[in-house]
């Protein structure tokens, strides 16, 4: 993960709680999706190819 993730636009998933809790934040990039724990922005966000993020929302909206 690069250093850079600080600059994303983040946004909060619609599915994350309404309460504040239990927040999943992403961010869309030119070579990479970023996704994170609003919770506690310190700690590093996973990045996966933009690819594999269309694999995986495809995957969860069957569920």
């Amino acid at each position: 993960m690069s250093s850079g993730t600080t600059e994303l636009a983040w946004f909060k998933s619609s599915y994350s709680g309404s309460e504040g809790d239990d927040c999943v934040e992403v961010a869309v990039a030119q070579q990479a999706v970023h996704v994170r724990d609003s919770k506690d922005v310190t700690r590093p966000a996973l990045a996966v190819s933009r690819e594999r993020w269309g694999h995986f929302v495809r995957f969860a909206s069957e569920c």
